[in-house]
């Protein structure tokens, strides 16, 4: 199982660092025990959190009503909630780094 990624009761809990202000959005890879993400979105009223949230979904295949934000609203290191998705699934689609 990777760092970064946790199962939990009806979902998964993923660990993000989140780059904001990149060219693109997209996944980097394994940064220590999160997984690194780039947006473009600025850092300025939940901007980046909200990108973040829905990039996540879009590359799950799950509704954006699916991933909350579960800790980090402030921080570059964020924790997501997905519900509906498995481990498994997830490793598929974001790749372990």
């Amino acid at each position: 199982m990777s760092a970064w990624l946790e199962a939990q009761p009806g979902g998964v809990l993923i660990r993000i660092l989140v780059q904001p202000r990149a060219s693109k959005n997209e996944i980097v890879g394994v940064h220590g025990e999160e997984l690194k993400v780039r947006l473009t979105s600025p850092p300025v009223e939940g901007a980046a959190n909200r990108l973040c949230c829905e990039f996540i979904a879009k590359r799950l295949g799950v509704a954006k009503g699916m991933v909350d934000l579960a800790a980090g609203e402030t921080s570059r290191h964020k924790r997501l909630l997905v519900r509906g998705v498995d481990t498994a699934t997830v490793l598929r689609r974001l790749g372990d780094g």
